[in-house]
């Protein structure tokens, strides 16, 4: 998958994305600011990604692993 095909399906999971996001912060400023360091994470590892797994899945774990790793966004 190319940089610009991960970058778009990465961007179509952002409702899901901003669900959860709500659901872990209880705050829309806070869920926007997990959004984004989500996204931020996922093209940094792009790499890691297996085009064969489960992108909202793996969407989801990092963001998840952000917040139990008590990182303040």
């Amino acid at each position: 998958m190319t940089a610009i095909e991960f970058n778009t399906k990465i961007l179509n999971e952002r409702p899901s994305l901003k669900s959860f996001a709500l659901s872990l912060t209880r705050n829309s400023e806070d869920a926007m600011d997990l959004i984004q360091e989500t996204y931020v994470k996922a093209i940094t590892y792009r790499s890691k990604f297996e085009d064969s797994t489960n992108l909202r899945a793996w969407l989801f774990t990092i963001m998840k692993n952000f917040m139990r790793n008590g990182i303040k966004v």
